[in-house]
């Protein structure tokens, strides 16, 4: 059972929920203490959102998925969750060029990746993450709550993960986490 849900643009859990890519850049909402992400729960429903997504934030690849999420928006009022997470592993990338270096691991254009970096004070968390299908969508009212801009929104209630399937291999997730070593913490293969 989870009851926190985590907010990212519409076509980013689309590629997670398809396993097109296995992370979570984040930097911090407004709405957020300091304005500055904190890792509150290490597992989550992916709540889609469509608050500020932008084509042009979006590296061209990632266009269908666009499209394809909103073809598939639920109707005003509603929120769909068909999909949870959990975090592997949190990097804190303080170089704006390794941000840059992950542009083959996530859909954000790198305009996208520089304007977050830079956002108040430079850095920019990366999140592995293990994406299950829930064996269920739940449909729950869109409220005033879950609207700003903001990471994280606690749900009117619990909802099961009992069936839920993993969308990438355990091979994927250890190709991603040696990936992700190799590119932003080089010394800890040494």
């Amino acid at each position: 059972m989870l009851q926190h849900a985590f907010k990212e643009w519409a076509a980013i859990c689309k590629a997670l929920a398809e396993g097109k890519q296995g992370l979570i850049l984040r930097k911090g909402g407004v709405a957020e203490a300091g304005g500055e992400f904190r890792l509150e729960q290490t597992r989550f429903w992916l709540f889609p959102t469509w608050t500020h997504q932008q084509a042009k934030g979006l590296r061209p690849e990632a266009l269908p998925l666009l499209q394809q999420a909103e073809s598939e928006r639920p109707p005003a009022g509603v929120v769909r969750l068909s999909h949870f997470a959990e975090v592997t592993g949190v990097y804190h990338v303080h170089d704006l060029v390794a941000a840059l270096v992950l542009a083959h691991l996530h859909f954000w254009s790198d305009e996208t990746v520089r304007k977050r970096f830079e956002y108040r004070r430079p850095g920019l968390f990366v999140m592995p993450v293990r994406v299950y299908r829930a064996a269920q969508a739940f449909e729950l009212p869109d409220t005033a709550y879950y609207e700003g801009c903001r990471s994280w929104v606690e749900l009117e209630r619990e909802l099961p993960t009992e069936g839920a399937v993993p969308v990438l291999s355990d091979k994927s997730m250890d190709d991603l986490h040696h990936s992700l070593d190799l590119l932003l913490n080089p010394t800890a293969l040494a």
